[in-house]
């Protein structure tokens, strides 16, 4: 049963992101149980509560990792809900999008762009979000450090290159897969993630959930640079010599989404245009994907892919 401010989606497709291996893993210790995860999710509404304006049976809608916020906090006055204490998360504390319906508070939902199919849409609702508001922490920066190509790096990389500015990628030694498709969406440099780039960079984002990455990515940032780590968790950060920050560099966090970040990319998205490269995996085998993605088995997104007929 429904409440009065939430929809019923009937699931099409799931995105599989790392925070859901980070969630079955155990790094994050606040899960409802039982719990569904997923929290990429695109779908149709099939049933709306009584107090939903926003959506209308047939719409189809995408739901992202967020999923309510208090919306009375200063946090949330000022348009920063992402930051809310009392915020809750699809697939941590509400069950998420690996199942065949969901629902969700219509506040938190997003209309999906005509123009994308389901499952190339659902990497937009994480992958890309959390990356778009990565990009906007690096401020005016043109030469950007990707650490990790996965998910979000490649939708990343496409906006980046849309705006003028120069790609630098790199992954684990020997990853050879991931440099590639760096290089086919228009990277000017791939590498290891302990070398150095050709050039100093104007600012980094860490997406792989590794602390030690963060002194690598201090050392190929300029004076005055920025180094954003964009996951929600990653290991413990090893110590470093103060002269890697001095120069007026800095290290930053991004913490989840808001609702304006949805609003803003999934208008740009289109315009770029933004194609995501997916690997699909119908519902009961969810688990391999999640075993995919932890191995490092996934170029690009893993979908989970729910009531295709």
């Amino acid at each position: 049963m429904i409440k009065e401010h939430e929809v019923l989606i009937e699931v099409s497709a799931c995105g599989v992101c790392r925070t859901d291996l980070h969630v079955v893993d155990g790094d994050l210790t606040e899960p409802k149980m039982p719990l569904i995860p997923g929290h990429q999710i695109v779908g149709r509404i099939t049933a709306v509560g009584e107090r939903v304006e926003k959506f209308r049976i047939g719409d189809r809608v995408g739901v992202p990792w967020l999923g309510g916020s208090c919306g009375e906090c200063d946090f949330c006055k000022e348009e920063r809900e992402n930051l809310c204490d009392e915020s809750r998360y699809t697939g941590y504390q509400i069950d998420g999008g690996f199942a065949e319906y969901c629902a969700a508070d219509q506040q938190f939902c997003f209309h999906i762009p005509t123009n994308y199919p389901d499952t190339q849409a659902a990497p937009l609702l994480c992958a890309g979000l959390i990356g778009y508001r990565s990009l906007r922490m690096t401020g005016g920066a043109e030469r950007i450090g990707f650490y990790g190509f996965g998910a979000a790096a490649h939708i990343l990389a496409q906006v980046a290159r849309y705006q003028k500015r120069e790609v630098y990628a790199f992954t684990r030694e020997g990853d050879t897969a991931s440099q590639a498709l760096a290089s086919e969406l228009g990277a000017v440099w791939t590498g290891d993630s302990e070398q150095q780039p050709p050039a100093p960079l104007d600012a980094a984002i860490i997406f792989a959930p590794v602390g030690s990455l963060v002194p690598a990515a201090l050392k190929a940032v300029r004076k005055g640079g920025v180094v954003v780590c964009a996951g929600i968790h990653m290991s413990d950060i090893p110590s470093f010599p103060y002269s890697l920050l001095w120069g007026e560099r800095q290290i930053r966090s991004v913490a989840n989404l808001t609702r304006r970040d949805g609003q803003e990319f999934l208008e740009l998205a289109p315009r770029v245009p933004v194609r995501t490269r997916v690997s699909l995996y119908p519902l009961e085998n969810a688990n391999d994907a999640l075993r995919d993605l932890r191995e490092g088995r996934i170029n690009g997104a893993a979908v989970i892919t729910v009531n295709t007929g």
